[in-house]
């Protein structure tokens, strides 16, 4: 009887104590529903993609209600969608503000992993790292010419990849994705050719498919707490030890790169890359290593994956509608250029179309809880928040919106953002000041690489359908991932070379 009941105590106990950390503060306001807990766990136990979960569970509460109460990272957290929440989110800077997993988790994982860096920094210290990097982040004069070469060494591999494979089977595209978009991002910010496009299996390179895979396992992203066990978890001692893997050897690989070890001159100031402003803030003692090290990681991080998502989503997008492809080779080829310029692929108005409307459907980064309340404030003049209340945006939420995007919203139509260059960008300006359109978010905190994703993504595009076609795999069936990055889940294509 005593053993029975000091077990009963102890469970009771734990029950308490479970209870209390799980629990929603009666500080957040009541008008808000909360989405239940177990959401954010599903992936333990099923295949469901994000955009399942939120049609299932959190379309209707947000379009009725604007925001919901969500259990994320060891806390419940307000998650908006209605664009006049989110503009005041991205606009009030002073009041929400940007802070990450160096801040509300710092002993995890990811924290370990990103640091203290431009994007989820704030005040002197985010001014600090803007001042540095920010000319090189928001270059506009990007020399395409590496990019031009490492997107034709891409459909290169692709050709390459789909004869290995057998007749009629197709290519799994994203590993072959993820070494384009490591190597366009070495040459374009880095000042290093990483290799990715000739080698496979550059360790730098495989570390990526281990990190993503180790950071998004729902039950230490929504309970980080349990990081502070590694000695108890082994799969956890086993991450700390990749990330630390990973950030020691982007530095050594930077740090000694062959162009800065071989070079006799200083390279001059219109050639600077945002590693060579990193480097001289350090020579300098305007950043510390660690400074140096955090940033240099969210660089090569923030830079290729991006990019990689979307082009998983764009393979499978066109490789399913024909005609959206046919329409992009058509105005491609009308052009009579093999070698374009920034300033051709700028000039075509479908190709740029279909880019925005790539980044309306399939935001990559779907779903980011990354600003904290700092003082007691009114989200849109209508929900009370304390001081403390972690606040976040899901892209995908109000970008298909059919309260915000028309009728139309759950389709893909590159057409609804206009048939002229200068009409398109107006427009995806506007969407974004607005908060309809959040794939870079907005404001001060804008995307500082935005013209960069765009330069690439219509590089690559246009490379691709100038030189080949493509289906997708009619043994594939659409799966998008569970949380984290959006983008399909091993997505296959037949691609074949364009007849000459």
């Amino acid at each position: 009887m005593t053993i029975v009941t000091y077990v009963v105590g102890v469970i009771a106990v734990f029950g308490l104590l479970l209870y209390s950390y799980v629990r929603i503060p009666n500080s957040l306001p009541k008008g808000i529903p909360a989405v239940p807990i177990y959401i954010s766990l599903i992936g333990l136990w099923s295949d469901m993609g994000q955009d399942e979960i939120y049609d299932r569970w959190l379309r209707e509460p947000l379009e009725k209600y604007g925001a919901v109460k969500i259990w994320f990272a060891g806390r419940w957290n307000l998650l908006a969608t209605r664009p006049d929440l989110l503009s005041n989110i991205f606009r009030n800077e002073d009041i929400y503000s940007k802070a990450g997993s160096q801040k509300k988790i710092p002993w995890s994982v990811i924290a370990s992993l990103v640091g203290d860096n431009i994007i989820n920094s704030h005040g002197d210290t985010w001014k600090l790292y803007t001042s540095i990097m920010k000319p090189g982040l928001q270059k506009t004069s990007f020399d395409s010419k590496p990019l031009l070469e490492k997107s034709r060494r891409f459909v290169d591999v692709l050709f390459k990849a789909q004869l290995e494979e057998r007749v009629g089977k197709g290519v799994l595209v994203n590993p072959l994705i993820q070494r384009f978009a490591i190597a366009a991002m070495g040459e374009s910010f880095l000042d290093i050719d990483f290799g990715c496009m000739e080698s496979p299996g550059m360790r730098i390179e495989i570390l990526q498919t281990i990190i993503k895979r180790t950071i998004f396992k729902p039950l230490y992203f929504n309970f980080p707490a349990l990081d502070k066990f590694p000695w108890l978890f082994t799969s956890r001692r086993r991450a700390f030890a990749i990330m630390k893997e990973f950030e020691d050897l982007l530095y050594e690989l930077v740090r000694n790169r062959p162009r800065k070890l071989e070079r006799k001159e200083p390279v001059a100031p219109q050639d600077e890359l945002v590693v060579h402003m990193l480097e001289r803030a350090l020579e300098d003692g305007r950043i510390d290593d660690e400074q140096f090290r955090a940033n240099l990681k969210i660089v090569f991080l923030t830079a290729h994956e991006n990019t990689q998502q979307l082009l998983n989503s764009m393979f499978w997008q066109l490789g399913s509608d024909q005609s959206i492809q046919d329409k992009l080779r058509a105005e491609v080829l009308a052009t009579g250029v093999t070698d374009p310029t920034p300033d051709t692929l700028n000039k075509l108005p479908y190709l740029t179309a279909l880019i925005c409307e790539l980044l309306r459907v399939y935001p990559p980064v779907s779903q980011l809880i990354n600003r904290v309340s700092l003082v007691p404030s009114s989200l849109g003049g209508t929900i009370d928040l304390p001081k403390g209340t972690w606040v976040g945006w899901n892209a995908p939420g109000v970008q298909s919106d059919i309260n915000v995007w028309g009728p139309t919203a759950r389709q893909f139509i590159p057409e609804r953002w206009g048939s002229k260059p200068e009409e398109i960008m107006a427009k995806f300006r506007r969407e974004t000041v607005k908060g309809n359109f959040i794939a870079f978010n907005s404001h001060s905190r804008k995307c500082l690489g935005q013209g960069y994703a765009l330069l690439e993504m219509k590089m690559a595009l246009f490379e691709l359908v100038r030189r080949a076609r493509w289906t997708v795999d009619p043994e594939y069936t659409i799966k998008f991932t569970s949380g984290g990055i959006l983008a399909p889940l091993n997505c296959k294509v037949c691609i074949e070379p364009l007849e000459a």
